[in-house]
């Protein structure tokens, strides 16, 4: 196929790039060289951020970056920059922050007009055309008119993203109390949809991070009011049209209140972190639907997003092509009645009513997306018929359904493989296997594991952050290596594979020594040897995804249990101290913070298991929902001091111990079981 025009992106390897590279505009990816000539050349920076699977920067693209005009405009005033944020966070981040400043609020496409040294000065998300070609018009013509005073607006702009960064070093607080969590907690309630879950707002995301979190504090508390309100929130999700009923997989978030109507987008963060979610949930309830739930999101990830060399893609996008060849979100999903009616003939009306065939599950066009608001019990009852003979009919029918969808276009995949996000899904296969019991999931994370290895670990022991076409490149974020971290660690303790706390221990080094500032007590997002616009980032704020600072911290705690002879803990403390005087006032945005505090405030204990049967009793003592515990086992030898001299000829033996000092062993799992209860 020949391309009217084709531009410097046509070098890289990133889908959303690569899409933008038969645009008119002279697009060129972000390095230094080219903001070196911007310097020489005096000449603006337009900076366009955003993602594969993002709907509105494909909107923004049709309308402006494939249009003559709106190009001629742009390539005459401005050098132009097009940046994947998946690729470049680090950069989004800075971005996004002075955009927030400029208008408060935030979003994708992130369009930003700065100085040749890259200091903002304006930002939009989605602009039509018209609009485009006026703003871009007027801020080359004051640039020119008048360069001084957008220097200064720079200027300040630059300093306001600097200062709203800062972290001090807090060495002398006391760590925030059991009794100023439970009023933040109570404060963060007030936002809580406890009909619908989720908050009371739309559009809505689901934020594993924050479920994670209050499953763990209504568990250790006791709390009822906010395990209640977790467990509607699982369920209304894992009903919603959120969650692909018929392949598997959750959608970025919903455009309503009831979880309905989705960006269709599905991202592996999402569903790396919400099968770990749903796993945990299923170990303390033991809830069907959630570890049906589990499965068939792996399912999905097995099936759409992963390299035969058992890496994962990053996305799938909202956008696919209709049998006229237009690109339309959810065109994939989406169904007719009339269609249903011909594909599930007699199963119709119980599928009508099972997956709301009527107002309630009505979107647009005479389009329907699939959502639940009944129980199994409910339907069967309604029907005459009892639950097994229920999930048989919704079964095959969800079966001929995925058959006939597979003839439909499929959307677009962003196929770029990113060491963070595979980080949240190997600790969700982990999180799998441990709580579903489920060999096959821990065959995938052993096989995601060596592919981690073999290709995303650099030769100075360090990690990159993106692999594509057999190459890897882009020097790690923090993000790379918490993940990394979190997910070695739990697959050692379900392995009990030394090796995987000896990488972990490797990658917690090189963090260390590249990215730890003495200063400011916490960790950079980009290692030291990087470039960097502005200022060197500190993330620490909660969001979809948790703050690489915060995961550290917590991989900080639990290495420590295990190494206490470094000083893990103390660093892990200092983290904590340093971000808590946020909690009481904005505690959603730091719900993984929050469940380190619950690991300093509650008894965290050490599970060591000496002897021959020491995996058996293991992985059953692993089934539970046990959020205080870190394990460890052997059978004779190992390297761990709480695993030494502790074999047993005759017995294999468990001890529960904190911080080392352990109780008398006991023999069975029971008695274990009950040591932790007590």
């Amino acid at each position: 196929m020949t391309h009217k025009y084709t531009n410097a992106l046509i070098n890289e390897t990133s889908p959303y790039l690569l899409q933008h590279a038969h645009n008119p505009v002279n697009w060129e990816a972000w390095n230094p060289e080219v903001l070196e000539r911007a310097k020489k050349e005096n000449k603006l920076l337009l900076i366009s951020i955003g993602y594969a699977a993002c709907h509105w920067c494909h909107v923004m693209e049709h309308e402006c970056f494939e249009d003559d005009e709106a190009a001629t405009v742009m390539n005459a005033n401005f050098i132009n920059i097009k940046i994947d944020r998946e690729e470049r966070p680090d950069v989004d981040h800075v971005y996004m922050d002075a955009l927030q400043m400029m208008t408060g609020s935030g979003g994708w496409p992130l369009n930003i007009v700065a100085l040749p040294d890259g200091r903002p000065f304006w930002g939009a998300t989605y602009v039509k055309k018209k609009d485009w070609i006026s703003i871009l018009n007027q801020l080359s013509e004051t640039y020119k008119n008048s360069p001084q005073k957008v220097e200064e607006y720079a200027q300040n702009l630059a300093n306001g993203i600097k200062a709203i960064n800062l972290v001090e070093n807090q060495n002398e607080l006391h760590l925030f109390t059991a009794e100023q969590l439970d009023d933040a907690v109570k404060d963060w309630s007030r936002y809580f949809d406890t009909f619908l879950g989720g908050y009371k707002r739309a559009p809505k995301f689901m934020m594993p991070v924050n479920l994670n979190f209050l499953l763990h504090y209504g568990t250790a508390r006791k709390n009822e009011k906010v395990l209640e309100y977790t467990h509607t929130t699982l369920t209304k999700m894992a009903w919603g049209g959120i969650f692909d009923h018929v392949g598997g997989g959750f959608s970025r978030y919903s455009v309503d209140t009831k979880w309905h109507v989705p960006h269709f987008e599905k991202m592996l963060y999402d569903n790396g972190q919400l099968v770990s979610l749903y796993a945990k949930a299923y170990a303390a309830t033991k809830n069907d639907l959630y570890k049906t739930t589990v499965e068939q999101t792996i399912a999905f990830v097995e099936k759409e997003l992963m390299h035969h060399t058992f890496g994962f893609y990053s996305s799938l996008d909202a956008d696919s092509f209709t049998e006229t060849g237009e690109l339309e979100e959810g065109a994939y999903y989406v169904w007719q009645e009339e269609e249903l009616k011909k594909f599930l003939g007699d199963n119709f009306g119980i599928f009508k009513d099972y997956f709301n065939i009527n107002g309630y599950g009505h979107w647009e066009h005479g389009n329907y997306v699939l959502i639940r608001d009944a129980s199994d019990k409910k339907i069967a009852r309604k029907h005459s018929i009892n639950t097994d003979d229920l999930k048989g009919i919704i079964n095959s029918s969800l079966a001929i359904l995925d058959a006939e969808r597979s003839k439909r276009n499929r959307p677009r995949l962003d196929d770029k493989i990113l060491t963070s996000w595979n980080g949240l899904m190997l600790n969700g296969l982990v999180d799998a296997y441990r709580y579903l019991g489920n060999d096959s999931y821990l065959e995938l994370a052993l096989k995601n594991a060596s592919f981690i290895l073999e290709n995303l670990v650099k030769p100075d022991g360090g990690l990159w952050h993106n692999h594509k076409n057999g190459k890897s490149t882009i020097n790690g974020y923090l993000e790379d290596y918490a993940s990394i971290i979190e997910a070695f660690i739990g697959l050692y303790e379900v392995t009990f594979d030394e090796q995987w706390l000896t990488h972990a221990n490797i990658l917690t080094a090189y963090c260390q020594k590249n990215f730890f500032d003495a200063e400011s007590g916490m960790f950079f997002f980009t290692s030291k040897q990087d470039d960097y616009v502005i200022r060197r980032t500190i993330e620490t704020s909660d969001n979809v995804v948790p703050a690489s600072n915060s995961i550290m911290a917590k991989n900080l705690f639990r290495l420590s249990k295990l190494f206490p002879e470094k000083s893990y803990e103390e660093t892990a403390l200092q983290l904590l101290k340093n971000v808590q005087h946020n909690f009481d006032k904005n505690a959603q945005n730091h719900a993984n913070w929050l469940e380190l505090l619950l690991f300093f405030d509650q008894p965290y204990y050490e599970i060591a298991i000496v002897g021959e049967n020491h995996k058996e009793k293991a992985k059953e003592i692993a089934g539970y929902y046990l959020s205080n515990t870190i394990m460890a086992a052997t059978e004779k030898e190992s390297t761990l001091s709480i695993l030494q001299n502790r074999h047993s000829p005759e017995n294999t033996f468990i001890y529960i111990c904190e911080q080392g000092a352990c109780k008398l062993p006991v023999p069975t799992v029971n008695e274990a079981l009950e040591l932790l209860r007590n």
